[in-house]
């Protein structure tokens, strides 16, 4: 596993001239059409290191994009911890006092008893996010590694998914044993509502072309959407889709018990371990074994490693098909 800290490729902007918003929530802009349509969400920095979402989001604030139908919200949401961003420190960014994405639950946002940076911020974001119909959740990794999408549980998902077309690989998954998503939060987790999410991770925090998969991603969910036409998005931004989808779903997650945990190769994500028993890492200094042939490492990291941290997640290949166009 890569310990070191990856290059930083892109220029990190200045998000300052977004505070003021006409919602009156700071870094949070809402856009109305008049028109009958979807409330589109275009969510960035739900870690502050993450930066790839902040140009995207940023770029569409500047170039004034407004929603043909429906209502378009762009937004910044951990901006305190954007703002500790350090290049000698990349990796202490991620969060203020906890994670962002794992505060996502009735309870906890309805638990005045308990506060801190990243819990009143998505108490401050959340009635406009009960609001959205659909949103997308721009994401990076800690590890160089191919872009995907994080899906949910739900056919839903995977068919939102499939629908947009890239990144290539759907995962589908719980979540964390640590706390709830924003993907996962409310109706966007409820099998019954028309209301749906998906988190991309776009590829590793600070690699140019991570950028250049937020823009993809996000010209394709605001057209598909239907929130505003291809012609009114930079013709740049959109790249050639895969010739093939697969989705990946995850059956536990390899989470760490100590900090006594390594991994058995240098592993960055998506590697597929073709034998069951297969030994992927130690914990405690027991191995942790691969529980199926064809088994897919998601998302593998050591970078956050402390107890109670999910470090890999274990996937099977459930299918492969042509990419929309």
């Amino acid at each position: 596993m890569n310990t070191h800290p990856y290059p930083i490729e892109v220029v990190f902007p200045d998000i300052s001239m977004h505070e003021r918003s006409g919602t009156g929530i700071p870094y949070l802009h809402t856009f109305g059409s008049g028109v009958p349509g979807a409330h589109v969400m275009i969510n960035a920095l739900t870690h502050g290191n993450e930066v790839c979402g902040a140009i995207v989001v940023d770029e569409l604030l500047r170039a004034k994009l407004r929603p043909r139908r429906g209502r378009l919200t762009l937004a910044f949401a951990n901006v305190a911890a954007y703002r500790r961003f350090d290049a000698a420190k990349p990796d202490a960014a991620r969060f203020v006092a906890e994670d962002f994405n794992r505060v996502w639950t009735r309870a906890v946002l309805d638990d005045r008893s308990r506060t801190s940076i990243e819990l009143e911020r998505a108490r401050q974001m959340r009635p406009v996010i009960d609001t959205v119909d659909l949103l997308l959740d721009l994401h990076s990794m800690h590890e160089k590694s191919a872009p995907l999408i994080v899906a949910g549980l739900l056919d839903k998902g995977v068919e939102l998914s499939l629908k947009l077309g890239a990144p290539a690989t759907v995962i589908c998954d719980e979540g964390h044993r640590e706390g709830r998503r924003m993907r996962d939060y409310g109706e966007f987790g409820d099998p019954g509502s028309e209301k749906n999410a998906l988190l991309i991770e776009c590829g590793q925090h600070w690699e140019a072309s991570a950028v250049a998969v937020a823009r993809d991603v996000t010209a394709r969910f605001l057209t598909l959407s239907g929130v505003v036409d291809a012609e009114d998005l930079p013709q740049q931004w959109f790249v050639p889709l895969p010739d093939e989808m697969r989705v990946v779903r995850v059956t536990e997650a390899v989470v760490a018990d100590s900090v006594d945990f390594k991994f058995a190769g240098d592993y960055t994500g998506l590697e597929v371990f073709e034998n069951a028993g297969s030994v992927i890492g130690w914990s405690n200094g027991e191995p942790v074994r691969t529980p199926y042939d064809h088994c897919v490492l998601v998302m593998p990291s050591l970078r956050q490693l402390r107890p109670g941290v999910t470090v890999a997640r274990l996937g099977k290949i459930e299918q492969g098909t042509a990419a929309s166009q």
